[in-house]
């Protein structure tokens, strides 16, 4: 398939795996025959060269996400997916073993950015006193976690369960952590803290990985709920509108803006909410709520019925752009994440509502010839295209709202455990903790 030739079209495309799982049987033996058919002609480095250039275990969850193609009336039709998935899995492997020196570190947290010839790695120039990034160092726990199981080696789970030592050694600013880490003095860089960009999957991988591990792992789910009662007391607000927000932490002083990614928080208390420690379940379903209202808020004060970059309650306006810099919408998927899990968890039907006038406005100001495009002011009357589909459209706006409009037995919560990346990964059972023999 030529469009796999240029890496840009080849990372959308195999971002997009995990997303047949979530279609009728129907869709799943098309699906399959279709990748027979692109796979047939292409080479395998062109899969390796994909995963270590849009790593975090990509391979891994390609192999898991993959195989439950293969079963029951669709077991025939995807012989051939079943046999890549050897593929995936050994390459799964050999991209951890790729990523390891990137650990190599004096702390154990690792760098940025890697070479992956030479195992020298380094931090983006940008980061504050050379600190790794808060929601990169902490969003890899459940991949390494699976790879480990998948390979049988331990050394996965070692690197990012350190990473969780180093964490639990450092004083924390009113029980809240820093978006930057200096990964050789293991000191905290500027002290800004966000729950939307450098901060946020952090936070969703400390209860993801106590969900993912059967909620054995205590310590994950003790580190979450003490994260968000910190960041309850710290950052989440209420405007003089009554719109429940959560600001950003700059050196002890609140910045009172909201980003669209800190919408999916929404979503990730909804989630948390049944194991809130001291009878909080309610309480943290209701925070829930007020965030995924305050999100929708943000998109029906726009001219276009999409949400801006990042909206503010300052100067006397609430859930609106103020800047230009943060008026652009580049199809993001966080509003319509906490839609969906605010529908599974309550089936109120505003929730689906609400994902139903997002698609209206996707439909008509976003897409173009070829597919969807971002636009840079939601605010205007009329689009101004950015010309980009971001991967992420298809692999979690698109699928989020899918999942929005379907069944609770499509990739039930009990079973299945979404990564960051809203690629599929299976809860690891108490019974049988071994990822590699449920797959086989």
């Amino acid at each position: 398939m030529y469009l796999l030739l240029n890496i840009q079209w080849g990372k959308k495309v195999f971002s997009q795996p995990p997303i047949v799982q979530v279609l009728p049987l129907k869709k799943m033996r098309e699906a399959c025959n279709f990748h027979h058919r692109y796979t047939s002609t292409m080479r395998e480095k062109q899969f390796f060269c994909y995963y270590i250039i849009y790593g975090k275990a990509g391979a891994a969850r390609g192999y898991t996400a993959l195989l439950p193609l293969c079963v029951d009336e669709v077991r025939l039709t995807c012989v051939s997916v079943f046999l890549l998935l050897q593929v995936f899995r050994r390459k799964a492997v050999e991209l951890g073993e790729k990523l390891l020196p990137a650990f190599k570190t004096p702390t154990g947290v690792p760098w940025a950015l890697l070479n992956l010839k030479s195992g020298i790695g380094r931090n983006w120039p940008w980061a504050s006193g050379g600190s790794s990034i808060l929601a990169e160092y902490g969003t890899l726990h459940l991949e390494f976690m699976h790879l480990g199981a998948l390979s049988g080696r331990p050394v996965f789970a070692e690197k990012v369960m350190n990473i969780r030592k180093v964490l639990n050694r450092l004083d924390k600013p009113q029980g809240l952590y820093p978006n930057y880490l200096n990964p050789n003095s293991g000191q905290w860089g500027q002290h800004h803290v966000s729950v939307g960009g450098l901060g946020d999957s952090f936070y969703e991988y400390l209860l993801k990985a106590w969900l993912m591990s059967d909620k054995t792992d205590e310590e994950g789910k003790k580190l979450y709920y003490d994260a968000l009662q910190a960041i309850e007391k710290n950052l989440i607000r209420k405007s003089s509108g009554g719109l429940t927000y959560i600001a950003e932490w700059k050196g002890g002083l609140l910045e009172h803006k909201m980003g669209h990614l800190t919408c999916f928080a929404g979503g990730m208390i909804a989630l948390g909410a049944d194991g809130a420690p001291d009878d909080k379940t309610g309480h943290q379903m209701e925070l829930a709520a007020e965030i995924a209202r305050t999100c929708h808020e943000s998109y029906t004060r726009t001219s276009m019925k999409l949400g801006p970059e990042a909206f503010r309650f300052d100067g006397g306006v609430e859930a609106i752009a103020t800047r230009q810099n943060e008026k652009y919408f580049i199809l993001r998927p966080e509003v319509i994440e906490t839609y969906m899990y605010m529908w599974r968890f309550t089936h109120d039907p505003k929730y689906r509502q609400w994902g139903w006038e997002a698609v209206q406005a996707l439909e008509k100001y976003c897409r173009v010839d070829g597919g969807y495009s971002g636009v840079r002011d939601v605010y205007a009357n009329t689009p101004n295209h950015d010309d980009v589909q971001q991967s992420f459209y298809l692999a979690e706006t698109l699928k989020y709202l899918y999942l929005l409009f379907s069944d609770d037995d499509h990739l039930p919560f009990e079973h299945w455990m979404f990564n960051t990346e809203a690629h599929p990964l299976p809860v690891i059972k108490k019974q049988n903790p071994e990822i590699a023999n449920q797959l086989k």
